[in-house]
């Protein structure tokens, strides 16, 4: 590692006397370069944050967020963009960019770089996708956090193209996935995800913003934009297979915002997918951020689904203001423990001209309502003249909320964040989230060949025993029997009997019977199995 240098992240540079939070410089003065930002708390320690910019900076941070150490990522296949910064569960972090091999030519693979260490040091990169003479663009990665049976597991999804910027009609683009089941060490073949192609001219009619999502019992969720829309997909074992596409939303403008006059060299407004695996209210509520211009100028969107994407909500505003001034480059993040959504953007509401702010949305209700707020200290005017990169980040984790944005100043770019603790979410969501009920939830898929889901909560610790029954009323597998803590689990049937022999096709029951200090609890649903 070179040119590490040491950020005192506690300058604070303007003076604006209303500002709430203090702004962090993470970046060097030194360097007036960097944009499209990344950053990531880590779950087994979360002082230690994660951070990238284009093109090849990372950052870390060990005292949660407030000070910043700076280096540069190297690779055996170069680095070219596009940074993606994630962690795991067991604490490992992962830096996703684009490549630019000596070797090879410019984008002919994504490159994922692994940390041990927190962000400190970095091995030099496994190549994925490598695909003759097409380009891949614009990755992003995700971890499954959950307790389901692809626990660990990483995923990636991305573009790509026949010929970047082409726009001869025979040239298309295509949304591919591809995941990884040791800890990034190495990626299975791409898969083609997205039943509809675009072209190669990377705007509107392009299918782009593919940002994977896990859900509670290890769902996998994706969006991305094209000229169909705004389009979903998910698959139920692990990435393995996924479905047909499913319409989200039209996006009107289309993603590709013409932003010239905002002083912005480029801008997008793709769709970003998350999803809530708390034990909050809304848990598995999957939400999907994106901006367009429907209102008569360009807001920030977000629709949400309860039943695994099937159906999703109208669209909903997440900006709160009436002001006809335009908000851009959103991100949203749900806080993995207190299920508080957060969504990131650049506004101008308070501003004349230019003249840009950055504020944060937060909702406790499942993006019913949202309350805005600016955090950042003073504006500042981007020139078109610079470009200002594809996208801004946030992250959030036990009510610590971490935004990250770029500002440029005079030609001048630089990486910025403020370290938010959002008390109303981890006294009140905790609060609400308590479960109070036993419950067993319909399995999923169903009907099933041969695996299926089964979900239920528990209100309290409980000695439990789930089963599974013919029609005639033989237990003919005991899935579990032991003891639970209070909570939403998940379990797998793979169709067999407890003797390994495969049941046979038709309808079977399945049962939970709990017992705990206060309550005795026995419920039974009915499944389809089909050979």
């Amino acid at each position: 590692m070179k040119n590490m240098i040491y950020i005192f992240g506690l300058l604070v540079l303007f003076s604006n006397l209303s500002a709430q939070h203090t702004n962090i410089r993470i970046s060097s003065p030194e360097y007036n370069t960097p944009e499209e930002v990344t950053i990531a708390v880590n779950p087994a320690n979360p002082l230690n944050l994660v951070a990238g910019a284009n093109i090849r900076f990372y950052y870390y941070s060990e005292d949660g967020g407030y000070t910043w150490k700076e280096g540069f990522m190297s690779s055996t296949y170069n680095v070219a963009g596009d940074p993606c910064v994630i962690f795991d569960a067991p604490g490992n972090a992962y830096y996703g960019h684009l490549s630019n091999p000596d070797n090879g030519s410019w984008l002919d693979r994504i490159v994922v770089q692994k940390s041990i260490d927190g962000g400190k040091t970095w091995n030099t990169g496994v190549g994925v996708g490598l695909n003759g003479e097409k380009d891949q663009d614009k990755e992003w990665l995700i971890a499954d956090m959950t307790n389901s049976p692809y626990k660990n597991n990483i995923y990636m999804a991305w573009t790509q193209f026949d010929h970047y910027g082409s726009s001869d009609p025979s040239d298309s683009t295509r949304i591919l996935f591809s995941r990884s089941t040791d800890q990034g060490d190495t990626w299975s073949d791409p898969v083609i995800i997205s039943d509809h192609s675009g072209n190669c001219e990377d705007s509107d009619e392009t299918v782009e913003g593919a940002v994977p999502a896990v859900g509670p019992d290890g769902e996998v969720y994706i969006s991305w934009s094209g000229p169909l829309g705004i389009m979903f997909d998910r698959s139920f074992d692990g990435g393995q297979t996924f479905g047909k596409d499913i319409f989200v939303t039209d996006q009107h403008g289309g993603w590709d915002i013409p932003s010239d006059s905002w002083g912005i060299y480029r801008c997008n407004g793709m769709p970003v997918t998350v999803c809530d695996i708390s034990n909050s209210p809304y848990r598995g509520t999957i939400y999907i951020l994106w901006s367009d211009d429907r209102n008569g100028d360009y807001d920030i969107f977000v629709t949400k689904s309860t039943d695994r994407g099937s159906t999703w909500s109208e669209p909903k505003k997440v900006n709160d203001d009436n002001s006809g001034r335009v908000q851009f480059f959103g991100w949203i993040t749900v806080d993995p423990v207190t299920g508080a959504v957060y969504v990131v953007f650049y506004d101008r509401r308070e501003t004349t001209g230019n003249a840009t702010d950055v504020y944060v949305a937060k909702s406790y209700d499942g993006c019913e309502t949202f309350t805005n707020f600016r955090i950042s200290e003073s504006s500042f005017v981007p020139d078109s003249r610079k470009l200002f990169g594809d996208y801004i980040n946030i992250t959030a984790y036990n009510g610590y909320v971490h935004p990250i944005w770029m500002r440029l100043d005079s030609l001048d770019l630089s990486v910025w964040t403020a370290v938010i603790y959002d008390t109303s979410a981890v006294t009140g969501i905790k609060k609400s989230s308590s479960l109070k009920s036993f419950r067993l939830e319909q399995n999923y898929p169903n009907p099933f060949n041969p695996e299926t889901y089964i979900r239920y909560q528990l209100a309290e610790h409980a000695n439990i025993k789930i089963s599974i029954f013919t029609l005639l009323g033989r237990e003919i597998k005991t899935l579990f029997t032991g003891q639970k803590e209070a909570g939403y689990h998940t379990i797998q049937w793979d169709g067999t009997d407890n003797y390994g022999k495969p049941a046979a096709s038709g309808q079977y029951f399945y049962r939970l019977v709990a017992k705990s200090d206060k309550d005795y609890f026995v419920q039974v649903k009915k499944m389809v199995l089909v050979h």
